[in-house]
Order: C-alpha cells, then sequence, then structure tokens
C-alpha cells in the first residue's frame, strides 16, 4: 500500500490543487482522497474481511478483528503549500491493539516500518532510540505550537521549557525521527487514530514509549494528546512536567 500511494502523492505534489476545508476546517485534496482510495482497493481486494478506519473516507466494518486504520497524507498543509514533509500512515490493529505501523515520506524516499514484538526498520534497517536521562537534555518535537487547546498550551509549555530545545514542523516525520535516535519527545495534541496508530508500532519497536498525555495506552477512544519518548524513565519525567497543577 504504501508503494502504491507514493506516485499517487507525487502525481499532485507542487501542482496547482483546489484545497477544500472539511467540517473541522482542516484541508483536503483530490490528493488525499485518491491516494486512500488506491489504499482502500487494496485492502478489499486481499483482506474482504478486514474493517478500515481512513481519514478521508469514514469507516467500514471497523468491529472487525483486523482493522487498517489510515492517514493517506499526514500534513496536508505541508503538502500543499509546497514541503516535503508529508506522509502516508498506514495501521494494522488486532483486537483494538497497533500492531503494525508504518511511516512513508513520498517526497524523501523514506520509511519506517513497526511490528509488535519486532525492531522498527528505517530503510530496511533496524534503529533504536537514544539515551537520554534528563529533560535539561531533550530535543522535542512538535508540529505546531498551535495545534495545542487553550486548555492544554500552559502544560505544554511547562514541559517544552523543561527541555534543552524545541522543533516545529517536521509533521508525523518526528517520530520516526525520534525513534532513529536523532530526537526524544514529541508532545502533541488534538490528534485522532489515524494520526497516532501507525507511529504506536515505530516507536515502540525502536525501544521508546507512546501513550497519551497521562501515561495511558493509545487507542480508538484516546484523548487526542499523544507523548512519545525514547526511553521510560525519560517519559515519566514528561508525564510528570504535564500533570496539571
Amino acid at each position: 500500500m504504501a508503494d502504491a500511494v507514493r506516485p499517487v502523492s507525487m502525481k499532485y505534489f507542487r501542482t496547482a490543487l483546489d484545497i477544500d476545508n472539511k467540517t473541522d476546517e482542516s484541508p483536503v485534496s483530490i490528493a488525499d482522497r485518491e491516494a486512500e482510495t488506491t489504499m482502500r482497493t487494496i485492502i478489499a481486494e486481499r483482506h474482504p474481511d478486514h474493517g478500515i478506519v481512513g481519514e478521508e473516507h469514514g469507516s467500514i466494518n471497523d468491529d472487525a478483528e483486523f482493522v487498517w486504520v489510515l492517514d493517506p497524507i499526514d500534513g496536508t498543509q505541508a503538502f500543499v503549500t509546497g514541503k516535503p514533509l508529508f506522509g502516508t500512515l498506514i495501521a494494522l490493529l488486532h483486537n483494538g491493539v497497533p500492531v503494525l505501523g508504518i511511516i512513508d515520506m513520498p517526497a524523501l524516499s523514506e520509511r519506517w516500518i513497526g511490528a509488535k514484538g519486532q525492531p522498527t526498520l528505517f530503510q530496511n534497517k533496524p534503529i533504536h532510540t537514544r539515551p537520554c536521562a534528563s529533560l535539561a537534555d531533550a530535543w522535542l518535537y512538535a508540529t505546531s505550537p498551535q495545534m495545542f487547546t487553550a486548555a492544554n498550551f500552559p502544560q505544554f509549555e511547562r514541559l517544552r521549557t523543561a527541555t534543552r530545545r524545541s522543533v516545529y514542523g517536521a509533521e508525523c516525520q518526528g517520530y520516526g525521527l525520534m525513534a532513529s535516535g536523532w530526537a526524544d519527545i514529541v508532545c502533541e495534541d488534538t490528534l485522532q487514530p489515524y494520526d497516532y496508530a501507525a507511529i504506536v508500532p515505530v516507536v515502540e519497536g525502536a525501544g521508546g514509549v507512546i501513550t497519551d498525555w497521562q501515561g495511558h495506552v493509545l487507542d480508538m477512544k484516546s484523548d487526542g494528546t499523544v507523548l512519545a519518548c525514547g526511553n521510560r524513565q525519560l517519559h515519566g519525567l514528561a508525564v510528570d512536567a504535564l500533570k496539571l497543577t
């Protein structure tokens, strides 16, 4: 599916597109819709009994034993403004638990693959998070400071100011870079299951920890907060920093 989506996305990248706004005011284009249709067609042909949850075309059979969760273009704002940091996220859930996840970056020809119980691969080679014992030494990623709700932004600021440096604008690639040992924390808000389901196996297979801000396991009913860290000690410190006072 990732191989099939790359040419679809790139066909439209840096071309004149009509951009529509969805009900939540987020942008969407024909590229998003066609890319998801490509993946759904493959699933229907090979696994007709599997469920699908997609950002653009909704859900079918989402109570099945196996369910695919798809985000055809994660980072549509980057995509439509010509920035190559958009990705395709593909997750497979078994009884609600993410067991397979792919972060694919079509414009960069980069791919992370995570599978439950297996080491995460980047460009088909095993990777691992790097050691980081303190927030003061940690590099933090978030897509944008504007993604945080008014209620959650002060909590994010407590974490951000405790870290060494924050970097914005990596989209889903930030999680892959953390899994590869180039960053230490990713903290985000207002995410949907198709934004994080594929990332869970990638982070965990590289030795990292990913939960909501309270430290709860992510599932299809999570509250939209996501905290990913390179190791459990750092994750505990980050959860403490995010707690309401």
